[in-house]
């Protein structure tokens, strides 16, 4: 138990020595001393470096580098809290934050904004709609059978995710191919490389509050996970545990298209690590999922952008990564979720 108490500040610990390092590496490298005495010369005050120095790391640090790790902390704990709520509100631990569509509804919106608009802001504004729109569609299927089982909200996710994925198709093939449809497959790829800061400071409050809740109702989700009856038994209301989690889990989820694309499997491999870890219950596997996601994504990210002197799009590296953990899971599933 010691050690399950030990695991977040470990995490937390860990998470910012990670932005540290990937803050010292870049294709410019920028020595650690230099690093210090920028900080000290922007938090405390203290001289040491020479003018063109300060503005040349300003840019490096703050306006290229920074941006990016923040985008993939966001990212990365965003998917992955949303897949550990979805494992735990569907009682199955091969559920991912995109069962419902959302992911296939935002890259349809995502193409779509591409098509229609130069404007990114219009992109991300349809990226954010269509990604709601998914989920609505599925919870939709499931209401028109009069029922509230799981499995049909599953089954509608489904149908939902194949709609917006075929309505995709159409939007690439009917692309221009000299223009739209480079950047369309491009961005659908998952890439940090265009991070907008402002788009990222905008985003980044609903993506925390998101988390947060989440957080905070992890003893909600350890009744939900027991199955309804226990769950309505416990005085808990299922339906608006139900409403909430699948509310905070899509918006998490569709922003972090808007702000990097496409970036599938970190939210079904990283809460099967941190329930390794600290095992199944809630009130820390969320907490636990967040900080590990934001460390997981920040280094592939690195990896992508250092591993060649060309950059692999993050998203291609995680599905190279997720696949093979996936058949281990897959493997495991017999046994059941303990």
């Amino acid at each position: 138990m010691r050690m399950k108490n030990l695991a977040l500040p470990v995490l937390a610990v860990l998470l910012f020595a990670v932005i540290l390092v990937s803050l010292y590496l870049g294709k410019y490298r920028v020595a650690l001393p230099e690093i210090c005495q920028f900080a000290g010369w922007k938090i405390l005050g203290l001289t040491g470096l020479a003018e063109e120095k300060r503005v040349l790391l300003a840019n490096i640090l703050l306006d290229i580098r920074l941006p990016r790790i923040m985008a993939a902390i966001l990212i990365g704990a965003s998917l992955s809290i949303a897949g550990a709520a979805f494992q735990a509100l569907f009682i199955n631990p091969l559920v991912s934050p995109g069962l419902l569509g959302v992911l296939a509804g935002a890259s349809f919106g995502a193409a779509l904004g591409m098509i229609c608009s130069k404007s990114w802001l219009v992109v991300q504004f349809s990226t954010l709609i269509f990604g709601f729109a998914a989920v609505a569609v599925a919870m939709g299927i499931a209401r028109m059978f009069r029922t509230h089982s799981i499995i049909m909200l599953v089954l509608g996710g489904i149908i939902s995710g194949a709609f917006f994925t075929a309505s995709l198709s159409i939007i690439k093939y009917t692309a221009d191919p000299s223009n739209q449809l480079p950047a369309i497959v491009y961005w659908l790829m998952g890439n940090l490389s265009a991070v907008d800061g402002g788009t990222l400071w905008i985003v980044s409050l609903p993506m925390l509050l998101g988390i947060v809740t989440l957080i905070c109702g992890g003893g909600r989700l350890n009744v939900m996970s027991m199955g309804e009856e226990e769950a309505k038994s416990l005085g808990i209301n299922v339906g608006r545990v139900r409403l909430t989690v699948i509310f905070l889990a899509t918006l998490i989820s569709a922003l972090t298209v808007v702000i990097g694309g496409m970036i599938g499997w970190v939210g079904l491999i990283i809460p099967h690590i941190c329930r390794m870890i600290v095992g199944p219950d809630n009130r820390l596997l969320l907490p636990a999922a967040a900080l590990t996601g934001a460390i997981y994504l920040l280094v592939v990210d690195d990896v992508s952008r250092l591993l060649f002197n060309f950059e692999i799009p993050t998203g291609i590296v995680t599905s190279l990564i997720g696949i093979p953990f996936f058949v281990l899971v897959l493997k495991n599933a017999h046994r059941g979720w303990k």
